[in-house]
């Protein structure tokens, strides 16, 4: 994560908020906002770096690498290319995959269904965000809740039973309006009067993504239970997407689990979107929280309408 740390009483001076009120709404008390120097390529390549050592893997020997951001680089070339050239991957294929704050867990998917088809051994999954430089600091109902990070997770090919057990993802397009980045695009390219309307900020309608996310969150994560014939009893906690707070203690309530089974980070970091999964992981690790042979469950939703586990 970026080192700049942006809190809720350095937002209060830019809008008419405060510490308690972000708290209360979000649970969130600061976010890491990127240096000028730094993108979402930068941080991916730390990420990958990190993540490349604790597997003792090569850049050389890795088959793919799939990044997801909502906030990439460029709409093309990929980030992710960007990402193989500086981590050095001479042989892998590089792609971006855009499904927002669900995209790493899409991606986790798709890099372990290549490697279970036999046509890959090793994969790179980056989730990369700059989202400060697509949020509007004068819109009290967004600033407060987005912030930078980057994580990431090699996936490789074992004869050992484990890994990926099982994955669910969902779509629904007629909800694709209620959280948006709408300027930049085909759609609405840029122009003077996309500037003036600020259609390159984040759009969002916050009841709405909250009433989805709290609807699909408990389910999405039951489905991927199923899969394997297991029940909430059998995991050794639940790693969410970091969006908010309050989203996450109402899926608990929903799953009838103790919020102790959930990991948080949210107070630290905001919303890091594709980056928020990944974050929350290596974090778990780090602080002897997930050992080997745990079993864990990721969850996630976001714009498209999207979400997964």
């Amino acid at each position: 994560v970026p080192e700049p740390v942006l809190t809720n009483d350095d937002i209060s001076k830019l809008v008419d908020t405060n510490d308690q009120w972000i708290r209360d709404r979000t649970g969130i008390r600061e976010r890491r906002i990127a240096r000028e120097n730094e993108f979402p390529s930068t941080l991916g390549v730390e990420a990958a770096v990190k993540a490349l050592q604790v597997a003792n893997l090569a850049p050389t020997e890795l088959d793919l690498i799939i990044c997801t951001s909502s906030s990439p680089e460029y709409i093309f070339p990929a980030t992710a290319c960007i990402i193989q050239d500086q981590i050095g991957a001479t042989k892998a294929g590089a792609f971006d995959l855009q499904a927002a704050c669900t995209g790493f867990i899409f991606a986790v998917n798709m890099a372990a269904q290549a490697i279970r088809s036999g046509s890959i051994k090793n994969a790179l999954v980056v989730g990369t965000e700059v989202l400060s430089r697509f949020v509007n600091w004068k819109d009290r109902g967004t600033c407060i809740l987005f912030g930078d990070g980057a994580g990431a997770f090699v996936l490789q090919a074992s004869d050992i039973p484990g890994g990926i057990m099982s994955a669910v993802m969902h779509s629904d397009g007629s909800g694709a309006d209620t959280l948006t980045l709408p300027g930049g695009g085909s759609h609405f390219p840029a122009s003077e009067l996309t500037i003036h309307e600020g259609k390159h900020f984040v759009h969002m309608d916050g009841k709405e993504v909250f009433r989805f996310a709290t609807r699909v969150m408990g389910r999405a994560v039951l489905e991927a239970l199923e899969q394997v014939k297991m029940t909430t009893d059998d995991i050794h906690c639940i790693i969410p997407h970091q969006a908010n707070y309050r989203i996450i203690e109402t899926a608990a309530k929903y799953l009838k689990m103790p919020l102790e089974k959930f990991v948080i980070n949210v107070d630290r970091y905001g919303n890091t979107s594709t980056a928020s999964i990944p974050i929350a992981t290596v974090e778990a690790i780090q602080n002897g929280r997930l050992k080997s042979g745990d079993k864990v469950v990721f969850v996630g939703f976001g714009g498209g309408l999207t979400w997964g586990a």
